[in-house]
């Protein structure tokens, strides 16, 4: 499933399984920030070697275990 962002001035698509989305949705939520300001917050933490969708697997995994 793809979801489009504007990050850092430039259009992005990030295709993720639908159940990694739930989780970040859910972790958004739970920070009280909408889907998109948490991926933007992500993607400007990130390294510059590091993919974003990679990223956000990982977030979303370390958010399921932590119970969101």
């Amino acid at each position: 499933m793809k979801h489009s962002f504007s990050l850092a001035g430039h259009r992005t698509s990030i295709a993720l399984e639908p159940e990694f989305w739930d989780v970040l949705e859910a972790a958004a939520r739970a920070r009280g920030v909408t889907l998109a300001r948490l991926v933007m917050t992500i993607d400007a933490a990130r390294g510059p070697d590091t993919p974003l969708a990679s990223t956000l697997r990982v977030l979303a995994l370390g958010a399921a275990r932590d119970g969101v």
